[in-house]
């Protein structure tokens, strides 16, 4: 029997070996690896989505309701109640950062069954910390750059807590600083470890499926039942992983909207 190993899974390997680029800083190596296809795809399915859900029919078909019913949840849910009416210009990142979090979480739920029977169908990009760091960096430094453009220099406004006595504020300031600072580091871990950790558990479940059936097989009837209970497992952890990547890109996109928020009002509320 193979060894039971869940971290094969997460391992990047290339597909199209393509020479390396020469640059200043060494060679870069643009070879099409599995992420990338993975991301790429990912990419093709939420531009096909929308590209037969953009009907504007009057009765909306499915397609149409379901691309709505996402842009009401951003926009309704989380914008409009987090940032006001000033947040609505930032509907369309805030939707877009949803939608890609969500569909490659998806991804790597949807085709994980390939991984058990040994191929490389699906590759979950959002269990890779390059993925998650890239995300939330792209959202951290979008909010400082919307923070200086809004707000200028005073956008270091958002690190000093008003009404703070000035003895306080020499321990404040800094606190509020670093706070602002690991949010990318939270933000991307976040992510990453909700994603990795419930894939390598439902992996180890469907492992046990296998292994205790072929023990049951070489005559210890034992196994069967437990295999049974293994088999229950998967399907209990897969409905539950299907509702932890919804939520988890539903939280990374109310953050953003909450990051954005704190320089897009201010100073004042809405």
């Amino acid at each position: 029997m193979p060894a039971i190993d869940p971290m094969h899974q997460f391992l990047i390997h290339k597909v199209v070996d393509l020479p390396p680029v020469p640059t200043p800083l060494g060679p870069l190596d643009l070879s099409i690896t599995n992420s990338v296809v993975t991301m790429i795809a990912g990419a093709a399915i939420i531009s096909l989505f929308f590209l037969l859900s953009a009907r504007r029919e009057v009765v909306p078909g499915r397609m149409q309701a379901l691309a709505e019913m996402a842009h009401n949840l951003i926009d309704g849910v989380l914008v409009g109640p987090i940032m006001g009416h000033n947040g609505r210009p930032y509907v369309p990142f805030v939707f877009t950062i949803f939608m890609v979090v969500l569909v490659f979480n998806m991804m790597g739920i949807w085709l994980a069954i390939g991984n058990l029977g040994g191929l490389s169908l699906t590759f979950t990009v959002t269990a890779q910390l390059a993925c998650t760091v890239a995300l939330a960096l792209l959202t951290f430094i979008s909010v400082i750059v919307i923070g200086f453009l809004k707000n200028g220099l005073k956008f270091f406004k958002l690190f000093v807590p008003s009404g703070m006595p000035f003895g306080l504020l020499l321990l404040m300031v800094p606190i509020e600083i670093i706070s602002f600072v690991v949010r990318p580091l939270t933000l991307s871990m976040r992510l990453f470890g909700n994603m990795i950790g419930g894939h390598v558990v439902m992996y180890m479940f469907a492992s046990f499926v296998v292994s205790l059936a072929m023990f049951a097989m070489g005559g210890n009837l034992l196994g069967w039942p437990l295999s049974g209970i293994s088999f229950a497992m998967v399907v209990a952890l897969t409905g539950l992983e299907l509702i932890v990547a919804f939520l988890q890109a539903f939280v990374f996109a109310a953050l953003a909207c909450v990051y954005l928020n704190e320089v897009v009002n201010l100073g004042h509320g809405h």
